[in-house]
């Protein structure tokens, strides 16, 4: 009875094992996820399971209070709720204390000289933190009128990286992924005239999944 017993527990730990998701923040302050870690770095995420589309979610119940606030501020600046809610869900995961290692700082992980221009005081103040996060988002949105992904990629890898790919998604495969996470999250519109760069999903034989904008050997095309 008692070998029976281990080998159920045994059996869930596997299960559950198969399920978990992994969160790795190099030093360069990319912050990347797997379901199979490659880096003794990658610390697991409780509670935490990829979609069926291979995104990470933060459970409902993890999740804080800042409902009203993304609303109330989104609404303000003209900016999707929707969006912000997964700017913040891919940046920092609600954790209002977050710092990257490159210094960004908050829900919207906002680098000091940003948080200065936009005259943040206290990055670590959720409804600072998350008002300039959406001004300087509605900037980019204005700089790339029509093409979220674009805007996306600004916000992540930087307004002059985006410049320099001649207004594409730089081939950053962080930068794709970012970009690729938010759009699944946020729900991304149809019919609005918006285009991004075709990104592809492929999953290896050991159950690790990849996204590039470079076509697999045997490919599933997302959009």
């Amino acid at each position: 009875m008692v070998a029976g017993l281990l080998l159920l527990v045994s059996a869930g730990l596997v299960s559950e094992a198969a399920a978990s998701s992994f969160r790795l923040t190099d030093e360069e302050g990319v912050t990347h996820y797997t379901n199979a870690p490659s880096d003794p770095r990658y610390q697991s995420l409780p509670g935490m399971s990829g979609t069926a589309a291979g995104w990470l979610r933060v459970p409902v119940a993890a999740r804080p209070g800042y409902g009203d606030q993304i609303r109330e501020i989104a609404g303000r600046h003209g900016v999707s709720p929707s969006l912000v809610e997964a700017v913040i869900r891919v940046e920092s995961a609600f954790n209002s204390r977050a710092v990257s290692p490159k210094g960004a700082q908050g829900l919207m992980q906002l680098m000091p000289r940003t948080a200065l221009s936009l005259g943040v005081r206290n990055a670590f103040d959720p409804i600072q933190n998350i008002d300039g996060g959406v001004r300087h988002l509605r900037y980019l949105l204005h700089r790339f009128p029509g093409n979220v992904a674009l805007a996306l990629a600004a916000y992540n890898a930087g307004e002059g990286a985006v410049n320099a790919y001649g207004g594409r998604i730089p081939p950053y495969p962080e930068t794709q992924q970012y970009v690729r996470k938010i759009l699944e999250l946020h729900g991304e519109p149809r019919g609005t005239g918006e285009t991004s760069q075709v990104i592809y999903r492929h999953e290896d034989p050991d159950g690790t999944i990849t996204f590039s904008n470079i076509p697999p050997p045997t490919r599933v095309r997302l959009r």
